[in-house]
């Protein structure tokens, strides 16, 4: 009995499927039984379908890795065998040089590149200083705008109507937060006296007239706006 034979190109792609052909030629003999291997030696079996004429299988294989292999002889159960198969799989990149596909071996890797760091370097010295400026000029103009928010909400809220209540402590909260604003916390708890002591007479004024306006009082009244920021002085 001749054995069956494969049919298969001289190279196959790496990676790609390829299709190889276990035949019988021999008419008079039946056809080799279906082959039931996963894999044949590097090459990885992903389908096995019946010949159009039916004188045998045609397998669908992927290469896995590049070489020249040989694919040892199946037995096919029946009492028959498949001859050996010599396959070559050709690399992707040329040994030896730059790394462009599958080939395996040190000398397919790239040579390290060192960073440029005498290009790079200066420009980002001066994006680090420019960043610190930044960073400074916002830390140095913090007091001067949280002043002047503090002295807008003032503004807004200042006189406050005498008989609403809602008014009078939202004054009141306003012109205790722009004193903190200039003086610091210690401010927020300044009554009459400590004002005169320190030169701010409108303000002496301002804490009583609130005080008085809690109790339906107009007397003293709510000294003017001008005369209360201007005791502050700055912006």
């Amino acid at each position: 009995m001749s054995p069956p034979v494969w049919k298969a190109p001289a190279q196959l792609a790496l990676g790609r499927l390829s299709r190889l052909e276990l035949r019988q030629e021999d008419p008079a003999q039946p056809p080799p039984p279906r082959p039931g291997e996963d894999r044949l030696g590097p090459l990885a079996v992903r389908a096995v379908a019946p010949l159009a004429d039916g004188r045998g299988w045609s397998v669908t294989v992927q290469p896995l890795a590049p070489g020249t292999f040989l694919i040892p002889p199946l037995d096919l159960g029946d009492g028959q065998a498949t001859p050996g198969l010599r396959i070559t799989v050709p690399r992707t990149a040329p040994y030896g040089g730059a790394w462009m596909g599958v080939g395996g071996g040190e000398l397919d890797r790239l040579p390290p590149v060192p960073f440029p760091w005498a290009w790079t370097l200066p420009p980002l010295l001066l994006l680090a200083a420019l960043a610190w400026f930044l960073v400074w000029r916002l830390r140095r103009g913090a007091p001067a705008r949280k002043r002047h928010g503090a002295r807008r909400a003032f503004i807004h809220h200042w006189p406050p109507a005498p008989g609403d209540r809602a008014a009078l402590d939202a004054a009141h909260a306003a012109g205790r937060a722009l004193l903190a604003a200039h003086f610091g916390p210690e401010a927020l708890s300044w009554g009459p006296s400590a004002f005169r002591a320190r030169g701010l007479e409108p303000w002496a004024a301002w804490s009583a007239s609130l005080d008085a306006a809690r109790f339906a009082r107009l007397q003293p009244a709510f000294p003017p706006l001008d005369a209360l920021l201007n005791a502050l002085g700055g912006p």
